[in-house]
């Protein structure tokens, strides 16, 4: 989620062309580089995870608390960002996000047991959290040719990050699990020094943003109920990301193969394909459709052979990109709060769900069976549809049915994925 002190230009759209994205000053082609390997962060340890295992004799649930830790962190840290973003200013958020990031990957690869990792990975995901909570803000405010070049300048850098994160971490990883940390260190210290020497400091928000505000905006139905289903929804999505890897079984190449498609999916559907489908079938059929779809796909990924289970990884991909698109959209407008306190109480609560995944399924899987934790999962994708079912009115009370589109009103840009 992140918002912009500054409103659009006269005659903004938002289908800027190719041109008016490439045409950047230098400071956001690095705010944006780094937006790249930030997002290629969540997903660089997954084509790893196996080697990490062997490498530091722990068992899968012990590695997956890599994500467990990352995303409790980062759960928290969404009630800080607008506090810490608010006080010191954009410029010098990100730059403490990116030495945060620095610091514990760098660390990361040192580590001797999987304790270690796991605390040095919270400490990354705080970082994270910072870093991206505050990029599209900046990056709106020192872009050129409008808000509309800079927030697919930006969605480009999200999609892109998803799908190079497991691709880089496959390519690094064959030859050490310890690599891709040492290699993330140096990407974003590269882009620590650019933005210290391209980027301008940039203006304050008018008003403090206090500890608070996100959950008093959750007392909102509509808020919560998006909340809510969204909780249900990531629990299956990090399933898919943080156990589907020990299931498949596979090299660190191959399972960055498999994942890159997956994070090509995600990013297509969710910058392309889902726009398109709420402008012809409205943004609550569109995300419970996206959900049952989400839910059989994930049963037939549980149950089927290696070749099956290979398929619905990718094809996971699609409905992922089109729920995260029409989940943020919701929670941006469903309520009257100001749309960055909405979005970080809503974040608030689905990173939760992502920390929570990681941690149970290795563990369902030790008391019952592999297939388990995607019965679990089906079931947490179909919970997800029925709260936006049950809860239809509440999420269309002020929203209606949502614009496909990011929205620039009242002078803020917003975005939340």
């Amino acid at each position: 989620m992140i918002n912009s002190t500054e409103g659009p230009a006269e005659g903004d759209t938002f289908d800027a062309g190719a041109g008016g994205v490439l045409r950047q000053p230098r400071a956001v082609w690095a705010t944006a580089g780094a937006s790249v390997v930030a997002f290629m962060g969540i997903g660089l340890v997954d084509p790893i995870l196996p080697s990490i295992a062997r490498g530091l004799d722990a068992t899968p649930g012990q590695v997956s608390l890599l994500f467990t830790s990352y995303f409790l962190i980062t759960a928290v840290a969404m009630l800080l960002t607008g506090f810490v973003s608010s006080r010191i200013g954009g410029r010098r958020t990100l730059l403490l996000g990116l030495a945060l990031v620095v610091v514990f990957a760098g660390l990361a690869g040192t580590s001797g047991s999987v304790a270690e990792l796991v605390g040095f990975r919270a400490g990354w995901g705080l970082g994270n959290a910072l870093f991206v909570s505050t990029a599209l803000a900046v990056i709106v405010g020192a872009a050129a040719g409008g808000s509309a070049a800079a927030i697919l300048l930006y969605e480009s850098a999200l999609g892109l990050g998803m799908a190079c994160g497991p691709l880089v971490g496959a390519l690094l990883g064959n030859a050490s699990w310890r690599y891709p940390f040492f290699g993330t260190a140096f990407l974003m210290a590269v882009g620590f020094l650019c933005i210290t020497v391209f980027l301008k400091e940039q203006p304050k928000p008018a008003r403090r943003t206090s500890l608070l505000d996100p959950l008093r905006a959750l007392g909102h139905g509509g808020l919560a109920s998006a909340a809510a289903s969204a909780f249900f929804y990531n629990y299956t999505f990090f399933t898919v990301l943080a156990f589907t890897p020990f299931v498949l079984n596979m090299t660190p190449y191959r399972s960055g193969a498999v994942f890159f498609c997956w994070g090509l999916l995600l990013a297509v559907f969710s910058v392309v394909v889902a726009p398109r489908l709420q402008a012809r079938f409205g943004s609550l059929k569109v995300l419970g459709g996206s959900l049952v779809l989400l839910a059989a796909d994930v049963l037939v990924l549980g149950y089927g052979d290696h070749t099956t289970a290979v398929v619905c990884t990718v094809l996971s991909g699609a409905f992922i990109g089109v729920n995260n698109t029409v989940y943020t959209e919701l929670a941006l407008g469903v309520s009257d709060a100001p749309r960055p306190v909405a979005s970080a109480g809503y974040n608030f609560v689905r990173w939760f769900a992502a920390a929570a995944a990681p941690y149970f399924a290795p563990k369902i899987e030790e008391w019952t069976d592999a297939r388990m934790p995607f019965v679990v999962a089906t079931v947490t994708a179909l919970l997800g549809a029925a709260v936006v079912y049950a809860r239809r009115d509440a999420l269309t009370a002020k929203a209606g049915e949502l614009e496909p589109v990011h929205a620039v009103e009242d002078g803020v840009t917003v975005f939340a994925n």
